[in-house]
């Protein structure tokens, strides 16, 4: 009986795929065309950002002006009715998330006066 010798053959071997470097380590992007998208697009959201804080606070200021005359007149700071209906509005055009973002900015209106 003859002995077969096994031999050895080498593990196959995929090439590497190496992974590109990342252009812009600031946006994750691979490309130098995604990185000035992205780069575009995040100059224009920390506008949108402004423009949204600035909204948030004039909606404080005009919050402010409608509880002092809603108490200088004997009501309650709070419309619980009113709020209702702005969360409905909220929760209508954004769905759940809505309900939480009109929840911090009722939060953020009560009280000021």
């Amino acid at each position: 009986m003859s002995a077969k010798t096994a031999t050895a053959r080498p593990a196959a071997t995929q090439p590497a795929t190496a992974r590109p470097a990342a252009v812009s380590p600031d946006t994750g992007a691979r490309t130098a065309e995604a990185a000035g998208v992205i780069t575009d697009a995040r100059e224009r959201i920390d506008d949108l950002d402004g423009r949204i804080i600035g909204l948030v606070q004039e909606r404080m200021a005009v919050s402010a002006v409608i509880q002092r005359e809603r108490i200088g007149s004997g009501g309650r700071r709070v419309n619980l009715s009113r709020e209702m209906e702005i969360l409905g509005h909220y929760r209508d055009q954004l769905g759940k998330p809505g309900t939480a973002l009109a929840m911090t900015l009722l939060e953020l209106c009560r009280g000021r006066v």
